[in-house]
């Protein structure tokens, strides 16, 4: 049986929440078609977010990583299409560290892209309900840094990974004036992810871009 690793961030900025968080709590040990879903928790810090993935897939030894984090103000679930070897942290991580035009890996490449299937992933989740669509920028902040030195790290080896963001969850959407979704959406959609992740080899050919 082969296995997903799923993680999710602990709350930063000062929040009580975050549902990478809550809907990774919800997916551990859960059976999918040819899987099982495996969890682990990530630190809103600089280097120690990349270090915290790396030793759970060295303990858990996955055939696929997703990287899963928060985004305030998008409607959907959206895999990223690509990382970038920058930090350029708007605001400090929950260690008080604040990066500013300071490459991920010194000497990297300029990007990776996500080795998952990732159109595939979105007319899979389309097709069940879930509102999603392709991004092409996974911000500069921890999660961008995190979605690039696992990218980094796994170059060489068979695993196939890439990063998740998923929309704020109602009960942060503290205004009514936030774009959100229910949790258990955000869960099925994950699920779904996974599952198109283990059974689809090469992503299929759809529209996925922007304009701008």
């Amino acid at each position: 049986m082969k296995t997903v690793l799923i993680t999710g961030f602990e709350p930063f900025a000062g929040a009580a929440i975050n549902p990478s968080l809550e809907a990774v709590q919800q997916l551990e040990g859960r059976e999918i078609s040819g899987g099982i879903i495996r969890t682990a928790i990530v630190p809103v810090v600089h280097q120690k977010s990349i270090d915290a993935v790396l030793k759970a897939i060295d303990e858990i030894k996955p055939d696929i990583v997703l990287l899963i984090g928060q985004a305030a103000g998008r409607t959907g679930i959206t895999p990223e299409r690509i990382a970038i070897n920058i930090d350029d942290f708007r605001i400090p991580d929950n260690d008080s560290i604040q990066v500013i035009d300071e490459p991920v890996i010194e000497d990297g490449p300029a990007a990776y892209f996500a080795s998952l299937p990732i159109k595939a992933m979105v007319k899979a989740m389309g097709e069940a309900g879930v509102v999603s669509s392709i991004s092409n920028t996974a911000g500069t902040f921890v999660c961008n840094h995190l979605f690039y030195g696992v990218m980094h790290a796994l170059r060489e080896t068979a695993v196939k990974a890439g990063f998740i963001h998923i929309p704020l969850i109602p009960a942060q959407n503290i205004t009514g004036e936030q774009a959100s979704m229910p949790l258990e959406c955000i869960v099925r959609g994950l699920e779904i992810c996974a599952a198109t992740a283990l059974s689809i080899e090469d992503d299929v050919v759809i529209v996925g871009g922007q304009i701008a």
